[in-house]
């Protein structure tokens, strides 16, 4: 599967404890990334700058659904459901 254009919800809904650029204490839960581009696409895509843990999600119909919606729903309720 790949990423549905102008989504960027894996780059708000999720929490992201390690430094991205520009963001060096990492990002809270839905926040948008100071990475994600105003077309929602990520600037350090492909960039060793890019946290292991962005390069690591890949999207899948689970996740991603048929919608932004829908795809910020699930991400949201998998942060909850795996906050500390």
């Amino acid at each position: 599967m790949h990423c549905r254009p102008d989504c960027g919800a894996c780059c708000i809904a999720p929490s992201i404890s390690s430094p991205i650029p520009g963001m060096p204490d990492g990002k809270p839960a839905n926040v948008r990334c100071i990475q994600l581009s105003e077309d929602n696409r990520c600037n350090i895509f492909g960039s060793d700058l890019r946290p292991v843990v962005c390069a690591s999600l890949q999207p899948s119909f689970e996740m991603c659904s048929t919608n932004r919606e829908a795809a910020m729903t699930w991400l949201i309720n998998l942060e909850q459901a795996t906050a500390p």
